[in-house]
């Protein structure tokens, strides 16, 4: 597994108090318009643990030097995931 797998993996089990299995990766294109609105690989993990999810899909970024980890159950897919993530920083 790569580090940066096992990382997200670990901010999982941290997040969310449950077990991590990390299934498969799936690049997403977000698209809103005619710009891009995220782009990048989403990990999938199997979990257990977790009142209401079975799956958490999760990614990685830079915010200066820090690096920032995005963890969401229960959605039903990556793109799902990134879409929700992109919705809820327009928000605020």
């Amino acid at each position: 597994m790569s580090p940066r797998i096992e990382q997200l993996r670990e901010a999982v089990e941290v997040m969310h108090k449950v077990k991590a299995q990390h299934e498969k990766s799936a690049p997403v294109l977000e698209m809103f318009g005619d710009k891009t609105a995220w782009e990048g690989v989403v990990e999938s993990f199997a979990i257990t643990g977790h009142p209401k999810a079975k799956r958490c899909y999760a990614w990685s970024f830079k915010d200066g030097p820090e690096t920032r980890y995005v963890t969401l159950p229960p959605v039903d897919s990556p793109q799902t995931a990134v879409r929700a993530a992109v919705v809820s920083k327009a928000q605020k």
